[in-house]
């Protein structure tokens, strides 16, 4: 398949949240008490929310800058490209790297809805959360109808008021929501207690699919206070494995059969060993540890029930052999610094050599829109959706290198797509 003709849809980007987000989702009682952004004396840039200071704002938005200046900053809106926070500017920047659709993770409020959950006053979190989830669908999603894939952010605390929101939001049309891959590390109970299962049986109901994003326990890896940060960002994604395993070894896949989760940004190429040593261990320990999967092994529950997610994973489509090709999805991870935007076609290509055009349409969209229950055909012509058709719409899109003046001041470097795909590597 000529790479023009892909159609992409990512089930992993990022947002990075507007001051007047809660404007008119809010009740009227609480619009004094919403979440508010502030400039810090140091110039900086906070979300305050009942006197707790959120200063990831635009936590790694590197999206546009030169990549020795990558990092976790920014930390202002000013330092940020405007397709992060504003919604025709994303439009703009998809467009530019032949996006059709996206799905996009929280920033401040972190992955699970923590800081809401943190609030003294719940009937206040609860209502910021609620008109977080829609501004998120009805405004962030809803402008640009077929073009962004919603998620909800649950009211963690509670799992029966986490049902009511799934079935709530459901209603509007978002089928995702964004959970923890270790709640224990957010001081609530492991996805092996029944705490949850309210909250299961309403994903169930409503096919709505549980995304376990890497760093959603509010984690990451450390090996040791001397490893350099290369360390942490190469076993990132990997550490999911550790969720994987709970989920496997869980009683929820067994006792919720139409329950689906993802593992959002946690790649591919380490599951067929996965897959190998978790049967290995149900083979020769079940008759000591008890598991029963009636008739089954672990990894076909595995392959059946759990959506995988890559950005750049030449090894795991090698492999695809092993894995359920039903379930393999692709994510772009905009703005972030492993993102391969704006060259993500290029990226892709590389690696679907000899990949039957079938296959390359179930990982690049089919699947997506099939697990997340979302179809942008009935607003935008499958002809008006490819790789080509999209870039075609984004000729005048800025997509020089924008230096940050905090960190230098080196002006812009006028750079094209076809110069970033020359810096791809060859294998």
């Amino acid at each position: 398949m000529d790479m023009n003709d892909f159609i992409l849809v990512s089930v992993d980007d990022h947002l990075v949240e507007p001051p007047d987000m809660f404007a008119d989702h809010i009740p009227a009682k609480y619009k004094d008490d919403v979440p508010k952004l502030i400039q810090r004396v140091d110039g900086t840039d906070a979300w305050v929310f009942e006197g707790q200071e959120a200063t990831n704002v635009g936590l790694n938005a590197v999206a546009g800058r030169p990549p020795d200046e990558y990092g976790a900053e920014p930390t202002k809106l000013a330092e940020i490209r405007e397709g992060c926070y504003d919604i025709h500017e994303r439009i703009r920047d998809m467009n530019a790297n032949g996006v059709l659709a996206a799905m996009n993770f929280p920033s401040y409020p972190q992955f699970c809805g923590q800081y809401f959950a943190r609030a003294k006053d719940k009937d206040l979190g609860l209502a910021v959360l609620r008109a977080y989830n829609d501004w998120h669908i009805d405004e962030w999603a809803g402008t640009y109808p077929g073009r962004m894939i919603p998620i909800s952010l649950p009211p963690i605390w509670d799992p029966n008021l986490m049902a009511e929101e799934v079935r709530r939001v459901a209603a509007k049309g978002c089928h995702s929501v964004t959970f923890s891959e270790n709640p224990t590390k957010l001081d609530y109970p492991s996805l092996h207690d029944p705490h949850w299962d309210p909250f299961w049986q309403a994903c169930s109901d409503t096919d709505t699919v549980v995304c376990l994003h890497i760093g959603s326990s509010s984690s990451v890896v450390i090996t040791s206070l001397d490893a350099p940060v290369d360390t942490m960002i190469t076993l990132q994604p990997m550490s999911i494995v550790q969720a994987a395993a709970d989920l496997v070894w869980s009683p929820v896949l067994r006792r919720f059969p139409d329950l689906t989760f993802a593992l959002s940004e946690g790649g591919i190429g380490w599951i067929p060993y996965f897959l190998e040593r978790i049967d290995r261990v149900y083979t020769m320990h079940r008759a000591w540890t008890h598991q029963d999967f009636k008739g089954k092994l672990p990894s076909e529950v595995f392959l059946d029930r759990i959506v995988t997610c890559f950005i750049d994973d030449g090894f795991g489509i090698e492999c695809r052999d092993k894995l359920n090709l039903d379930m393999v999805t692709w994510e772009c991870d905009y703005p972030h610094s492993d993102s391969t935007w704006p060259v993500a076609p290029e990226t892709l290509d590389r690696h679907f050599q000899g990949v039957s055009d079938h296959d390359i349409n179930r990982i690049t969209h089919q699947n997506a829109l099939r697990l997340f229950s979302f179809d942008p055909f009935t607003h935008i012509p499958k002809e008006h959706a490819t790789v080509g058709a999209l870039r075609a719409l984004a000729k005048n899109v800025d997509l020089g290198y924008r230096s940050s003046e905090r960190l230098r001041k080196t002006g812009t470097e006028t750079v094209t797509v076809l110069d970033l795909a020359a810096e791809l590597p060859t294998t």
